[in-house]
């Protein structure tokens, strides 16, 4: 349901560790630049505004992809609420939430591997 209108704009899907990988076409880039970001992820659909944004937020979108796993279609309402409580605390409702925190460590830690395979 969340593919089907980027794919009919032109952009291309790819299923990569469990989930559908959208982006690029006409849609994407530009419903992207219009909320403000590069990629989402909405259960197992992750669209991103062009591959090479896929690529490199690949790790920090699959942790999303298992969070709407674990949690189910909750997500879609634990998210914002995550956002909002870090914001009642006094904190950045993005950054503070924990589920980007979350991804975000995930992320930083692929890093740290893949530096160390390459010494």
């Amino acid at each position: 349901m969340f593919a089907a209108p980027a794919l009919l704009c032109g952009a291309r899907a790819r299923r990569v560790a469990g989930a559908l990988e959208v982006g690029g076409g006409a849609l994407c880039p530009f419903i992207a630049r219009r909320a403000g970001f590069h990629a989402i992820t909405l259960g197992h659909v992750i669209l991103g505004r062009h591959g090479h944004d896929l690529a490199r937020l690949r790790c920090h979108e699959q942790v999303h992809v298992r969070q709407f796993e674990r949690f189910g279609v909750l997500m879609l309402l634990l998210y914002p609420l995550a956002g909002a409580w870090a914001l009642l605390r006094g904190r950045r409702a993005y950054w503070d939430n924990p589920f980007e925190r979350q991804a975000r460590h995930a992320e930083a830690l692929a890093r740290r591997v893949a530096r160390s395979a390459l010494t």
